[in-house]
């Protein structure tokens, strides 16, 4: 199958407190450094006929103005953590240019919550200027198409809370997890570009560490690997990247690669 061409930006690339955080003085968070500036994880994947965004995050507002996005045809959920869903009620300004509703594809679990934490959207008495969603039920081990698009989940996990990844074509996304079982990594095998969380050095309940997710890119095999998802325990992107092996790096806010 041809897959269609693709950009993607990276909106964010920090962690759920972003960089630099709220009420912080360590050298990071004061850096100067504008890759050092990270709002909460999200992406933009375009084609040529379609654009969506993996998670809406508490930044999605300014991300869609930072990068002029005028056309969106979905959003994808990862899963149902604030800094991935709390954004969601701003698609009402594409409700309204657009003219119809958005298309929202999640697990049934994160559909649950969007619906508890975005209630007066889906009300039987609507109330105008609250956003319209259309929520699109994703099946784990089913590919689904969105647009152009299709996409495959990669099932990972956060801890205990299952979480979504996705592939599409050569591009594999994978955000907030600390283990992949053996059958999501032969869905990840052949990718040539992985996005994949790493939060700090240290080892963290929830999170891969860089040095557990460059361990991961290796055993895939995949040729290049962008890590996202950083907090700033990780310290300096310069000094970071510069101890990276070849086809390994950091991800930071405004990156675009394309496929």
């Amino acid at each position: 199958m041809n897959y269609p061409p693709l950009t993607i930006t990276f909106l964010g690339t920090g962690t759920s407190s972003g960089v630099p955080m709220i009420a912080c003085d360590c050298v990071v968070c004061r850096s100067s450094d504008s890759k050092d500036k990270r709002l909460r994880t999200s992406i933009l994947i375009e084609s040529p006929a379609t654009t969506l965004v993996v998670d809406t995050g508490p930044d999605f507002r300014q991300q869609m103005l930072t990068h002029d996005v005028k056309k969106l045809d979905a959003v994808v959920l990862t899963h149902s953590h604030k800094d991935h869903i709390a954004g969601l009620d701003d698609v009402r300004a594409y409700n309204y240019f657009q003219q119809r509703a958005m298309e929202v594809y999640a697990t049934e679990a994160t559909q649950r919550r969007v619906e508890q934490e975005f209630d007066y959207a889906f009300s039987a008495i609507k109330i105008a200027g609250v956003p319209s969603i259309n929520l699109n039920r994703i099946d784990e081990n089913t590919s689904f198409v969105v647009g152009e698009l299709r996409i495959e989940p990669i099932p990972v996990w956060h801890m205990r809370m299952p979480v979504l990844g996705f592939r599409f074509g050569d591009f594999t996304y994978i955000t907030d997890a600390n283990r992949i079982d053996e059958g999501s990594k032969a869905k990840m095998r052949g990718s040539k570009v992985l996005v994949l969380n790493a939060l700090r050095h240290e080892p963290h309940v929830s999170h891969f560490s860089l040095k557990e997710a460059l361990a991961l890119a290796g055993e895939l095999e995949i040729p290049q690997t962008y890590f996202t998802h950083l907090s700033h325990q990780m310290g300096f992107h310069q000094e970071i990247e510069a101890t990276l092996p070849p086809g390994r790096n950091l991800a930071y806010d405004g990156l675009k690669i394309s496929l």
